[in-house]
Order: C-alpha cells, then sequence, then structure tokens
C-alpha cells in the first residue's frame, strides 16, 4: 500500500514548524517521551531484493527483535509496533512509503524480549510506478499510548511512549524482466551462420505491461551439448526496443542462452537456453 508519511498523525503529537513559532514554545514542544526499548535483527524480504512483475501481488517478510523494559506491556491493546519501508532521504520528508493492513504480531519470548513479524502486499497496479525502483530504506517503530486517546480532551502526549528508527537499509524494489533467445536456422551445417535474437524487457508499472529494455550490454553464452558450463561468447547491446541480435558461426550441437546482469532498477535474468542441431 501506498501512504504518506504520517508520524506525528499516529500519536498526535505537537508538531511545530520551524518558521513563526515563538521561541519559548519551539523550545519545549510537547512530546512522547522515548520508550524503554531497541529494535534488532530486522530482516526485509529475508536480504532477499524485491522483484515485482505488472500483476498480481508481491507479499513482503518482514521480522525483527523488539527487546523492551520489563514494565513494558506489549500484550496491552494500545501498545502499537511495526515496520514500513519508505523512499527517500528521511521517512519524515518521504513522500509515500509502503506497510502492511495491520500492525505487526509480536511474540514473547522473555519478559524482556519479543520476536516481531509483519508482511506487506504489494499489488503493483495500485501501490508501484516506474520511479518507485531502486533502494529503499526500512523504518521500525513502538508506541505505547498507555491509555491515552488522541479523541479525548485530556489527551497527554507527554504520558505516551514512543520509539523509532530509521535509515535502516532494505533490499532493492526492483522491476521484473523478461529475456528471450532464438538460434536459428536448425538444424543447421557445421561452418555456416548462425543467427540468435532475442528480446529482453522490463515491467512498466505505470502502464501494468512490459516494455523493452533499451541499450542494455546482455551476454549471448553458449554450453555444448554434453557439458555443463556456460562460456561467454560475446556481450551486445539492446536496440532502443530492447531487442538483440548477433550472429555466431556454427562448430558443435549445443544451447545458446542470453544473460542480463541486471540493474540498479531492474531484476538480472537468464533467458531459458535454446538447443541448435549443428549437421
Amino acid at each position: 500500500m501506498r501512504i504518506r508519511a504520517t508520524v506525528a498523525a499516529v500519536l498526535g503529537a505537537l508538531v511545530l514548524p520551524a518558521v513563526g513559532v515563538p521561541a519559548a514554545v519551539a523550545a519545549d514542544p510537547a512530546v512522547p517521551y522515548t520508550l524503554d526499548a531497541s529494535f534488532s535483527g530486522i530482516k526485509v524480504n529475508n536480504g532477499k531484493a524485491i522483484v515485482v512483475g505488472v500483476t498480481g501481488k508481491v507479499t513482503v517478510p518482514l521480522s525483527y527483535t523488539l527487546t523492551h523494559a520489563a514494565d513494558v506491556d506489549i500484550a496491552a491493546e494500545d501498545f502499537l509496533t511495526d515496520i514500513e519501508l519508505y523512499r527517500g532521504a528521511t521517512y519524515a520528508t518521504s513522500a509515500y512509503g509502503l506497510y502492511g493492513v495491520d500492525y505487526a504480531h509480536c511474540k514473547a519470548v522473555s519478559t524482556t524480549r519479543a520476536d516481531c513479524t509483519q508482511s506487506i502486499v504489494i499489488t503493483p497496479a495500485q501501490d508501484l510506478l516506474n520511479e518507485d525502483a531502486g533502494k529503499w530504506s526500512a523504518y521500525v517503530y513502538a508506541h505505547a499510548l498507555n491509555g491515552q486517546d488522541m479523541g479525548d480532551d485530556d489527551y497527554d502526549v507527554t504520558k505516551v511512549g514512543s520509539l523509532e528508527k530509521e535509515g535502516i537499509a532494505a533490499p532493492s524494489l526492483l522491476r521484473h524482466s523478461k529475456l528471450s533467445v532464438n538460434a536459428a536456422p536448425e538444424p543447421v551445417v557445421k561452418g555456416k551462420v548462425i543467427t540468435v535474437t532475442g528480446k529482453l524487457t522490463r515491467a512498466n508499472w505505470g502502464a501494468t505491461n512490459y516494455t523493452g529494455y533499451a541499450t542494455q550490454p546482455v551476454q549471448l553464452q553458449f554450453r555444448k551439448n554434453g557439458t555443463s558450463a556456460y562460456t561467454v561468447v560475446r556481450t551486445i547491446k539492446t536496440t532502443a526496443q530492447g531487442d538483440l541480435k548477433t550472429t555466431v558461426t556454427a562448430t558443435a550441437d549445443g544451447f545458446f542462452r542470453y544473460v542480463f546482469a541486471g540493474t540498479a532498477t531492474t531484476a538480472a535474468l537468464g533467458s531459458a537456453p535454446d538447443f541448435i542441431d549443428v549437421k
């Protein structure tokens, strides 16, 4: 899900602008107290890149350990903890983020430690634009409201405990790619020319389709029949439409494939191999 970063709205904390506020007031804003707790072992998608196509949904697992003082009641109904993803320099200045439908579920493993899990379901057609691809960060928080209700006239934010941690490295969010290969003619006489074509496309989250990925280096590799290792024949670049085309001399039966190393925004991929019969 895409949201605007609204940490203050969760607590109803008094957030004061830097301009036009008397110095005495700005120096002593009403804020929550620091919760006696810490986060560790934060994992996003088990450390693997989050690769998203254009249809369906992708579930991203998240987990972390919450260590807290014995007097912090994590079982209270108004104790909230969660982990979110955001793109930008800071959580507060990020325009959008990704978060789960529910808060994290925490299982106590001792009186002062709990293992917390969460998941984010990404629906690319609703949640993503192409510019969202790349590096993201994680933000984790815990809020102990301690019976304070933002809707009450006597709501006192200073009685609320809060702990936040941002700037946590997270795996990249990548556009899924597709890569094809075709070696022809087949069969081919030894010593004759083989033309190897293909196409590299990637998910277009804005149009919910796959479009050609232009001017990208792609390796043509060959594996002789009966062997297990591929060797690099040459590296070529895709056209403006993502097309690939090169020629080689037929030497032996074997398999051709194209291999794309990936970029900062698009997932790496190797095509399915194509067998060539050399007579």
